[in-house]
């Protein structure tokens, strides 16, 4: 009879026989001369290759992330966030028209804090992003090599340094960016739990999801997916003690949001909010993510992980179970969720890398190359490892120049043709906000079509703002946002100055645009300023396009 293994062993065993996989012993051929008897320069030069390696992806990867940064001003998001950074650091410019207490929890905004307390500020706030962008392709790597080896984590590091989905969001000032680094930190913290059965790990897992949700709160859904993977791995070992500790780890760090806001008395401020989310109306179609997602994680990225999955069924383990768990819990939500943002699956990327590049390490190639050396007519190939690599590494080339090319596309655009919330900044959004703090009277009031262009223009005019779009219902609209139940009486008693139009705004709500534009013909509107984006034509030629027109109204 066989000795049966522990869930512990059995762990071990299995980590053993990936690195097996991923890292085969070489024999040297007969006469071979050994490299370390030449004073180890071999060793030395493999010694520095993985950290030189490392070194050169997270360069590229701040490379993707710092190019062009600030060529564009803050979207709607990145103004309600960096507004609230500012109004933690007690600047001046900020206050009046940015609460400390919105929707979200306020660790990334706190963290931002520092860098927003005197002036107008937007580079810095991205360039946080930016770096903490680059730290989770690190935190990447630490997972891909404690999963498959340092193979993969190198690759899969690669794999999101150069993903578009990846990089677009984090050049923004917007929660996700920050909240999947520490999701992956979580899910890392979760391997070694499983690997080392050790409780400090256990409790670390539950202290990094809390930090997670307190970043974004949307994030606890990953807890369904920590739920999923034990549910359905019976291997890993975990005690009821253990799990209160590591649940009693998680609430005690997300306490601190519900309990700050009670503090302030802004408690009424998150119960709202949830109302809202619970009632909001559909605002994509149920095929919105299928459209955008994989298209921006590569589709060949995606291929390459669902490929994975199944040419190397036979090696399937805990690990493929935790990171589909993960995958899918917040695939799952957010596709049943009536609300859909473009970056909400980026906690998804990581995992997804990591598969992709667990399959890309495996490329079932051997076969394929010795039909081909055949047929060339060598039939003993004297190094078929070494062409091996490299046909793995020029497929693993092809792969990441099929999302680089994107990436640099993305991060050279002067322009958005089209608006996607979460997908880039705003072309004239700060230009019409800096052109009214310069050239109308301070305490001047602005009607803009909607609330993201209000924003935007108390960001970067401090001008009080209301969107004409906010609906006086208050199940109807974000709780952040004033209401204006009567704009035609504001400007008949001259209370409103300045009307502003937007393209983006305007093309998701023909209706308020015309209602907009009858109250701009109602009030003697006069255009003093427009901003415009070169588009091109049908015959290639370059013409200026308005994209907000501010007019100034009278009774």
């Amino acid at each position: 009879m066989s000795a049966t293994r522990s869930p512990v062993e059995e762990v071990e065993h299995d980590r053993l026989a990936t690195t097996v996989v991923l890292h085969p012993v070489k024999l040297s051929a007969p006469g071979a001369t050994s490299r370390a008897a030449d004073g180890g320069e071999g060793r030395g030069w493999r010694r520095w290759a993985v950290p030189g390696a490392l070194v050169a992806i997270a360069a590229l990867a701040l490379f993707l992330r710092v190019w062009k940064l600030n060529a564009l001003g803050f979207n709607s998001d990145e103004a309600v966030y960096a507004g609230q950074a500012a109004s933690l650091a007690g600047n001046p410019n900020y206050a009046p028209f940015f609460p400390v207490f919105r929707a979200h929890p306020m660790l990334f905004q706190t963290i931002l804090s520092p860098f927003f307390r005197t002036g107008e500020v937007d580079l810095a706030g991205r360039l946080v992003v930016a770096v903490l962008g680059m730290v989770t392709v690190l935190a990447v790597h630490l997972l891909g090599a404690r999963l498959y080896g340092r193979r993969v984590g190198l690759i899969a590091a690669l794999l999101v340094a150069v993903m578009p989905y990846h990089v677009v969001v984090t050049r923004q000032v917007l929660l996700d960016g920050p909240m999947v680094l520490f999701a992956t930190l979580t899910l890392y913290c979760l391997v070694r739990f499983v690997q080392g059965q050790q409780v400090l790990w256990y409790v670390a897992t539950g202290a990094m999801l809390g930090v997670t949700m307190l970043t974004k709160e949307t994030s606890i859904v990953l807890a369904g997916g920590v739920y999923a993977f034990l549910a359905l791995t019976p291997m890993v070992r975990r005690p009821v003690r253990m799990s209160l500790l590591a649940l009693t780890a998680t609430v005690a760090v997300f306490l601190t949001h519900p309990v700050s806001q009670a503090l302030a008395g802004r408690s009424q401020t998150g119960k709202s909010y949830l109302v809202w989310q619970l009632f909001r109306r559909p605002n994509h179609s149920m095929g919105f993510y299928l459209e955008t997602v994989p298209p921006a994680m590569g589709l060949l990225v995606v291929a390459a992980a669902v490929g994975g999955l199944w040419w190397l069924r036979r090696h399937r383990s805990w690990r493929e179970t935790l990171l589909l768990s993960w995958i899918a819990a917040p695939v799952v939500f957010f596709q049943l969720w009536p609300v859909k943002g473009f970056q909400y699956l980026l906690p998804a990327a990581a995992p997804v890398a990591v598969l992709a590049a667990r399959a890309l390490a495996q490329l079932p190639v051997p076969e394929l190359v010795r039909r081909l050396l055949r047929r060339v007519h060598h039939p003993a190939s004297a190094e078929p490892a070494r062409t091996v690599r490299a046909v793995r590494t020029a497929v693993i080339a092809v792969v990441a120049l099929s999302m680089l090319v994107p990436s640099l596309n993305a991060v050279n655009r002067a322009d958005n043709s089209t608006f996607l919330a979460g997908s880039g900044g705003v072309p004239g959004g700060r230009e019409a906000g800096r052109w009214l703090a310069a050239n109308t009277p301070e305490g001047s009031v602005v009607l803009t079509l909607g609330p993201s262009m209000a924003n935007i223009i108390q960001y970067y005019g401090h001008r009080r703002s209301y969107g004409l779009s906010v609906s006086p219902n208050p199940l109807r609209r974000n709780p952040s946002y004033e209401p204006l139940p009567n704009p035609d009486w504001w400007l008949r008693h001259n209370d409103l100055q300045y009307v502003v139009w937007d393209s983006f705004s305007a093309g998701r709500s023909a209706f308020f645009s015309e209602r907009l534009m009858v109250l701009i013909r109602r009030y003697h509107g006069r255009v003093v300023h427009t901003e415009y984006v070169d588009r091109t034509d049908s015959t290639g030629a370059r013409i200026p396009v308005p994209v907000i027109i501010i007019y100034e109204v009278r009774p």
